[in-house]
């Protein structure tokens, strides 16, 4: 599937309207986002490190907002888990929330970059989404990764009257259904990039980006429009 090719997949019969969204993590991102959907409705579940942060943003972001008493109880039950915790505590995050991450969507929104340098700490290996597949037997979607948390607390997160396009890497179809409704959600446009072998390459994307914000440019200054992108 070529990449910035927006595809349309049919929707799993039976999808709730609303669901149950297990949040992985109590930092900015886990914020913003959860922020949102909870005010879209959505029974958002926060697991941390600690009870005391996960209480914390739940008082934060509000009804219905809560905590869960622990990493594998905010991943439970839930229609979807995002997993917003820094690259180096990704493996202690899985191992606590255990196998009730197996078989079920998990949104990716980890970058794994090393600075000085705005290198990928993966480096040539497999990619943080395939790390975290392997190891939680979740079925993963790349997505979320390319912004700074502020851009998810915009309502909507509109530039210039156009709606941002979130690009996800997946290979479950019901997984990247869970992962385009809770974009659409957002305001902003779905586009499947293929399968979780090109998660790396969004990873990598983010990690370009941030070079350039760092060096003063602007990535969008690169790439032509859509009409001259082929000629």
């Amino acid at each position: 599937m070529p990449i910035g090719i927006p595809t349309v997949s049919p929707e799993p019969t039976g999808r709730r309207s609303t669901m149950r969204i297990g949040i992985l993590g109590a930092g900015n991102m886990a914020e913003a986002l959860g922020t949102q959907w909870a005010r879209a409705g959505h029974e958002v579940v926060i697991g941390a490190r600690t009870t005391a942060k996960a209480t914390a943003l739940a008082d934060r972001i509000g009804p219905p907002a809560r905590a869960a008493a622990g990493l594998r109880a905010a991943a439970e039950n839930a229609d979807a888990v995002l997993l917003a915790v820094l690259y180096e505590a990704v493996p202690e995050v899985l191992d606590a929330a255990g196998d009730a991450l197996r078989d079920r969507p998990l949104l990716d929104c980890v970058n794994g970059i090393v600075h000085p340098g705005v290198t990928l700490a993966a480096g040539g290996g497999p990619s943080v989404a395939e790390q975290i597949a392997a190891r939680s037997g979740a079925r993963v979607v790349k997505a979320f990764n390319l912004c700074h948390e502020s851009v998810w607390r915009r309502t909507p997160p509109h530039f210039d009257g156009r709606p941002l396009t979130v690009p996800l890497c997946g290979d479950d179809p019901d997984a990247l259904a869970t992962a385009r409704a809770l974009v659409t959600g957002l305001g902003c446009e779905p586009v499947e990039a293929g399968g979780l072998d090109r998660a790396g390459l969004l990873e990598a994307t983010a990690a370009f980006a941030i070079g350039l914000y760092l060096a003063g440019a602007d990535p969008q200054a690169v790439f032509p429009p859509v009409a001259y992108a082929v000629g």
